[in-house]
Formats: C-alpha cells, sequence, structure tokens
C-alpha cells in the first residue's frame, strides 16, 4: 500500500491525506469476495469537514459524538 500512496502523491500533488477502507460482507457491499483494500486519497477542501473520514456515507451519522 506505501507504493500505491507514493505513486499517487507524486501524480498529484494536492493530495493531503487518505482514508483506508474495506468493505466486509454482502451487506456491507463487498463484490469481491477476498480481501481488498480502498486506499482513497483526500485533498484539503474536498468535503466542508472531513472529521470523521468516510463514515458520512451514512446521512446524519457521521458525528454521533455530538448527538446526546
Amino acid at each position: 500500500m506505501a507504493d500505491q500512496k507514493q505513486l499517487l502523491q507524486e501524480a498529484d500533488s494536492k493530495i493531503g491525506g487518505f482514508n483506508i477502507g474495506m468493505n466486509c460482507g454482502e451487506s456491507a457491499g463487498q463484490t469481491v469476495f477476498h480481501c481488498h483494500v480502498h486506499l482513497i486519497p483526500r485533498r484539503k477542501g474536498d468535503v466542508e469537514n472531513p472529521r470523521g473520514g468516510v463514515r458520512h456515507i451514512i446521512a446524519g451519522k457521521g458525528f454521533y459524538e455530538d448527538k446526546k
């Protein structure tokens, strides 16, 4: 994975970070049933507030720590 990270950053200097994810099981969206990892390049400003990373895929669930 470090090789891919380096290749991506060399190709796009605006990449400032990465999210790393896995879909485990059909209910989680896995369609290729062997272990594989998603390396998602992130850029400053690509979303308004990146806190919480990829958990914002479920609308309204990203900032669960703010709910009481």
